[in-house]
């Protein structure tokens, strides 16, 4: 090691323990807080107040509610996944008025909408982002026609990303990527959605679902969780209308079949079904099988067959009663 790196070690270890030192009390050697709304550096344990004039590096503004911030606020956006440059170009708004509200003349109408169509060109360099650009477009559309939160729609978008940069899309749709990446991203995120629901807003029939989504998952070894039963009972329950002790009743009854293992194997959509419909049975409200069948887009055959084996997991492990 020369004389050169040797001093720029020395000087990243002593000021590695400066920094260190400033975040301990010198009095009894707790850590130190330090307060954004008025710049003070406190110790936690003993109050001592290290320094009271610290450097504010945030605006000078206020804001006491999120619309003020977004008015006084002079910076774009964050980065986001969910846009092919990650949102840092420029975009044309569609508005034909000038800075006052006033209507623009013909002429400059004609040259706005040149700068459009030549901006919506220049976003996107080569194919791969084209490709992208329409990929994240049809999980957007997907994501909002089924409520997903967008956490899992930024995790869709990484994960087609991937997909994009190993090559795995050759020889496959756009749409068929997209719809199966969003579906792995609800099962990971824990909102899971059912094949036959992104069918039902996707361009792709649910058999190529399936075996992209398969392919995609091994190809780029996510671990993808078995779908949890307990995800269905909230959107089942809110289409029956039923009671809180419905609702409270059928988790328990699938907590017990998960317990056994009575899941494995199943459709979590048919367990959850025939755990509210068993729960329903149990606190004696007006289900049938046909209420709950359509709100769960199953069959009467399914919640018949796995009925009998959640209700009889949750007599042995609760001694529920007889019905």
């Amino acid at each position: 090691m020369d004389s050169r790196t040797r001093e720029r070690s020395d000087s990243e270890s002593a000021s590695e323990t400066e920094h260190s030192r400033e975040r301990i009390c010198p009095e009894c050697g707790e850590k130190v807080l330090t307060t954004n709304d008025t710049g003070e550096r406190v110790c936690t344990a003993c109050g001592l107040v290290l320094d009271d004039r610290r450097l504010d590096r945030g605006p000078e503004w206020r804001a006491f509610d999120p619309a003020e911030k977004d008015e006084k606020s002079r910076v774009g956006a964050p980065t986001t996944q969910l846009k092919h440059d990650k949102g840092l170009s420029t975009n044309i708004g569609w508005r034909n008025q000038d800075a006052y509200g006033n209507a623009l003349s013909s002429r400059k109408r004609q040259k706005l909408q040149r700068l459009r169509t030549w901006n919506e060109r220049f976003r996107t360099r080569d194919s791969a982002e084209r490709n992208l650009k329409q990929a994240l477009g049809e999980i957007e559309r997907m994501a909002s026609a089924l409520g997903i939160h967008e956490g899992a729609r930024e995790s869709a978008s990484v994960m087609y990303r991937r997909a994009l940069d190993d090559g795995l899309l050759p020889g496959r749709s756009i749409e068929g990527v997209a719809t199966a990446v969003l579906y792995a991203a609800t099962r990971l995120d824990g909102t899971s959605r059912t094949i036959d629901e992104l069918a039902g807003v996707s361009r792709v029939e649910p058999l190529e679902i399936k075996r992209t989504y398969r392919y995609v998952v091994r190809e780029l070894g996510v671990q993808v969780p078995p779908a949890d039963p307990m995800e269905y009972v909230g959107r089942i329950v809110s289409g029956i209308d039923c009671d809180d002790e419905t609702e409270r009743r059928a988790r328990e009854m699938i907590e017990a079949a998960t317990s056994q293992g009575v899941h494995s194997g199943k459709h979590p959509v048919g367990i959850a079904a025939s755990a509210v419909y068993a729960a329903g049975r149990l606190c004696n409200e007006d289900i049938t099988q046909d209420d709950v069948s359509e709100v769960a887009d199953v069959s009467n055959v399914t919640i018949r067959n796995r009925y009998r084996e959640v209700l009889d997991a949750f007599e042995t492990t609760d001694g529920g009663g007889d019905l």
